[in-house]
């Protein structure tokens, strides 16, 4: 057994002893190599529970935030889930080994062409798209599931009407500083006269992310 398969399996059960209970998502982290998904400079932190730099003054998720985000969800096989932001890949790869159909929605395009690579080389299939991630990805909605791996001012109302009824997402929402995350479940409306959807929104605790950039996220200063 190699170096970075025994750090994985320590990290994994550090995250166990944190709270991460489904078992998909431990199994998930366990096989998905996250030292592929860091810079070449900080390989050596890769099994830390820290996030890491990527380029473009963007980050690849601490490993907890990555588990806690996913259990949230409670992914199942064949779910179609839309990520926002693919950054690295990793939280991409996460969700293709729970056997995932994954949309993934990057703004920065040398970051959408590096997880392209990577992911194509691990025989990860994922969907990207190089765009806007507030506006979601309309043309491929509904979906059972959508994680937003940025933290926004609000929830983009263009998100929710992408949910699946009965889907899920789980988005970090606050000020620039630091965010609560949030998990939205969208549910089936009882009544059939009333026509707009309703949401569950249930708040958890305290993370920092990257700002969400979009049309209904944070704008980009001049």
């Amino acid at each position: 057994m190699d170096l970075n398969t025994i750090h994985r399996k320590e990290l994994v059960k550090k995250l166990q002893n944190l709270g991460i209970k489904d078992r998909s998502v431990l199994i998930a982290l366990t096989n998905v190599k996250r030292e592929l998904f860091v810079k070449d400079e900080f390989k050596k932190y890769s099994y830390e529970n820290i996030a890491l730099p990527l380029n473009s003054n963007q980050t690849i998720s601490q490993p907890f935030t990555v588990a806690f985000m996913t259990e949230l969800l409670e992914v199942k096989p064949g779910d179609k889930v839309l990520e926002i932001g693919t950054g690295s890949g990793y939280q991409a790869a996460v969700l293709k080994e729970m056997g995932a159909d994954v949309y993934s929605v990057e703004r920065i395009k040398e970051l959408s062409e590096l997880a392209k690579d990577k992911l194509g080389k691990l025989g990860y299939r994922v969907h990207l798209k190089i765009d806007d991630g507030t506006k979601g990805w309309a043309e491929n909605a509904p979906f059972d599931k959508i994680i937003v791996t940025a933290g926004s001012p609000v929830i983009p109302k263009q998100l929710l009407e992408q949910m699946k009824t009965g889907g899920k997402m789980v988005i970090p929402v606050g000020d620039e500083a630091l965010q609560k995350l949030v998990l939205v479940i969208k549910l089936e409306n009882e009544d059939p006269n009333i026509k707009e959807p309703k949401y569950k929104f249930k708040t958890f605790k305290d993370f920092k992310f990257v700002p969400l950039i979009g049309e209904e996220g944070w704008r980009i200063s001049n």
